[in-house]
């Protein structure tokens, strides 16, 4: 199984987890600026960020795939691994954006007010004082995000992209081993997630040994 199997997978594998970093990337831009957005005093930008949650939030992350991948690929030419990552992009970031919104308001009142009076700018303040104090409480639920994403990252299968699990379901569909691939793609997405959980956990001691210093 190893011989016929092993290269598909891990091409798969690959492919998932650049589809992965690319949706982090873009998605947790995305949470930032619908954060911000929620916390200004746009009425606009608060309208935008709410509907865009409310839509994103409340619509199966499947038909939001075929919405981009039938709808707004032909429309922009966006070729389909683009299609993925940009769903999957928006589809998280609804949910990093509520993290990151939660994590700056975490953050005594003081903190802003002390800014003010050393004359700092809404975003110095933000890149100074607020974010510093709140990523560390941020990290831990944007590890789940991560995690999460990776998982979601299979329903890609569903508009042909080579993926680990389209390698898995490929492989199945000429040896009928479904059992022994299926476990095999359930060991390397657990392998995946877990090291990034220890990853991340490594940079939150990391982070916290900083603060305390």
């Amino acid at each position: 199984m190893e011989n016929s199997s092993g290269g598909p997978l891990l091409d798969g594998l690959l492919v998932t987890l650049e589809i992965g970093a690319y949706s982090i990337v873009l998605g947790l831009m995305i949470g930032l600026v619908t954060a911000f957005l929620r916390l200004s005093g746009s009425f606009s930008g608060r309208l935008l960020a709410t509907v865009y949650l409310e839509v994103i939030r409340n619509t199966p992350l499947l038909v939001q795939l075929l919405v981009f991948y039938f709808v707004l690929g032909p429309i922009f030419e966006i070729d389909r691994f683009w299609v993925a990552v940009i769903c999957i992009a928006f589809f998280e970031g609804s949910f990093a954006s509520e993290i990151i919104r939660g994590g700056v308001l975490s953050i005594p009142r003081g903190q802003w007010e002390a800014s003010d009076s050393i004359g700092l700018t809404r975003a110095q303040a933000y890149r100074y004082v607020i974010l510093p104090q709140a990523i560390p409480i941020m990290l831990p639920p944007l590890v789940g995000i991560l995690v999460n994403l990776i998982k979601h990252s299979a329903i890609v299968s569903v508009i042909a992209v080579f993926d680990l699990t389209t390698a898995g379901l490929d492989i199945i569909s000429e040896t009928f081993m479904a059992f022994e691939i299926w476990i095999v793609v359930a060991a390397m997405y657990l392998a995946v997630t877990i090291t990034l959980s220890v990853l991340v956990g490594l940079l939150e001691k990391r982070m916290r040994r900083t603060a305390r210093a």
